[in-house]
């Protein structure tokens, strides 16, 4: 064999040339692809921010709900059992009815069964829990109803973790944790 560079005669078995340097053996083409990227799968690549987003979509139901049963019991009580409004005076307005006054343990049940729901799908995917993925699912259908930022969160969840390689994908994961 002879090197392609400078002509020297080169042994079987050896990849350089000893005189020049050159790389001898295979001859390289002209324009060689460049190496492929390493290629991360979907759940790889947003498995820590959809358990991110679960836990701050968790946070702010706790917040929202709250901030809605203190509005919804004030304005179904009066201010709180108080005959005048929160500006001072008589409130002259329309007088909600005394049945709507008991929507807001529905309201608080419902905020507190959304939160927890959306902290534990949030705690499963950051800690790759075997169950983590089921329940963010669950999460994502509930939340699908929350527009815009729970359909959003539940759009980009099931993209991510519904499909079937998904789950594959999940399970090896969490196998390895």
């Amino acid at each position: 064999m002879v090197c392609q560079a400078c002509g020297t005669p080169i042994a079987q078995g050896v990849h350089f040339c000893s005189k020049c340097g050159a790389q001898v053996g295979t001859p390289q083409p002209m324009y060689a692809q460049p190496p492929m990227p390493m290629y991360l799968p979907r759940v790889h690549r947003h498995l820590q921010t959809l358990g991110i987003l679960w836990c701050v979509l968790g946070v702010y139901r706790v917040v929202s709900g709250l901030m809605a049963m203190i509005f919804f019991r004030a304005l179904t009580t009066h201010n709180f059992s108080n005959d005048a409004w929160m500006f001072g005076g008589r409130f002259h307005g329309a007088i909600p009815p005394m049945w709507m006054a008991g929507f807001w343990p529905f309201i608080a049940v419902g905020t507190i069964f959304t939160a927890a729901l959306a902290l534990v799908a949030g705690y499963g995917l950051l800690n790759r829990a075997p169950w983590g993925r089921t329940v963010a699912i669950i999460a994502a259908i509930f939340a699908l109803i929350k527009f815009p930022i729970g359909t959003a969160l539940g759009i980009f969840t099931l993209w991510v973790l519904a499909p079937g390689a998904s789950g594959l994908e999940y399970d090896a994961i969490a196998d390895r944790s």
